[in-house]
């Protein structure tokens, strides 16, 4: 890539709209390039500035809100007789409560209209979701993309989530938000650099049926031998459960990846080979007729003879 159409991607490299490999091509020019990292830095500088504006509203927009709130107001029927505690706000606020004749003094009309707008505003921030609608939680579909997770000297996961701008989150890996995000980001299809540090993370909690079963999705189905690898070290300690045990039967049989076959093989026959299932010695059998690697025929060899077993399947 040259500097025109590397700089052309900084605003999508710092949004997180670009692929991992785009990302990777991008950070390998500026590697390279003294200019390109100069003109990034500023790039990420101006955005920074750009995050941290906060906008006051003017007094004619304030006057425009308030006008507009108390014309739908008085266009609003209350059937319900009596004055409820917000109406008594809302008339205070718009003086309606005021006997005919009074002057609304001018200086509390903006100060009313803004009033009213922030108990709006942190009403819609605090209150609970109703029938689907509300602020959204850090697990919620959509709410956030996971772009990196990392662990933090203090022994806290940090998590940088995609929104509309990126924002950081940090928790212990017990959190349960955090643990969500963790699971979410290990099936992130768009970014197995991703996955591997995430993979990576969850190993610490293989005990928790939850990071086991996502470790297991990701043995069985990850297309990235790394993250699988990762899966892989996650769950050793877990060897003996049947559930592992058939993930890694089906390693050994239809796995591409020969260093993840021959640690599978390891796996299934490290205790006594007299224990081993019916399952287990026919995925062994049926190596014998399909796998090339020579140390996995080896093996699947010394196994079945140790039992006395065909290494033939009928």
């Amino acid at each position: 890539m040259n500097c025109e159409a590397v700089r052309k991607q900084f605003p999508l490299v710092l949004y997180g709209e670009l692929s991992f490999d785009e990302e990777e091509a991008v950070e390998m020019h500026m590697e390279s390039c003294v200019e390109c990292r100069a003109a990034f830095h500023r790039e990420k500088e101006l955005h920074a500035a750009f995050d941290a504006v906060e906008i006051e509203p003017t007094a004619a927009l304030l006057h425009e809100c308030r006008d507009d709130l108390r014309e739908k107001l008085a266009q609003e029927t209350r059937p319900v007789p009596h004055v409820h505690g917000w109406d008594r706000f809302v008339d205070a606020l718009s003086f309606r409560s005021l006997a005919p004749g009074w002057l609304k003094p001018a200086w509390l009309m903006p100060v009313s209209a803004f009033a009213l707008l922030a108990v709006g505003f942190l009403g819609a921030r605090l209150a609970p979701s109703v029938s689907g609608f509300g602020a959204m939680s850090l697990t919620d579909p959509g709410a956030a993309r996971v772009r990196t997770v990392e662990t933090a000297p203090n022994g806290r996961i940090q998590i940088v989530l995609d929104e509309t701008r990126q924002r950081t989150v940090t928790g212990a890996l017990d959190d349960r938000n955090i643990r969500a995000l963790l699971l979410s980001a290990a099936k992130d299809l768009s970014d197995p650099g991703l996955r591997v540090e995430t993979v990576d993370i969850l190993n610490s909690r293989a005990q928790a049926a939850d990071v086991r079963g996502a470790l297991l999705f990701a043995l069985r189905h990850d297309q990235n031998a790394g993250v699988r690898l990762k899966a892989l070290d996650g769950l050793k300690t877990f060897a003996r459960q049947p559930e592992v045990r058939a993930a890694l039967a089906e390693v050994l049989l239809n796995d591409e990846n020969p260093g993840l076959r021959t640690q599978a093989i390891d796996l299934l026959t490290a205790d006594s080979v007299q224990g081993l299932d019916r399952q287990i010695v026919g995925t062994l059998q049926e190596l014998m007729r399909t796998e090339s690697n020579t140390y996995v025929r080896q093996r699947s060899q010394h196994v079945l003879e140790a039992i006395n077993a065909s290494a033939e399947i009928y």
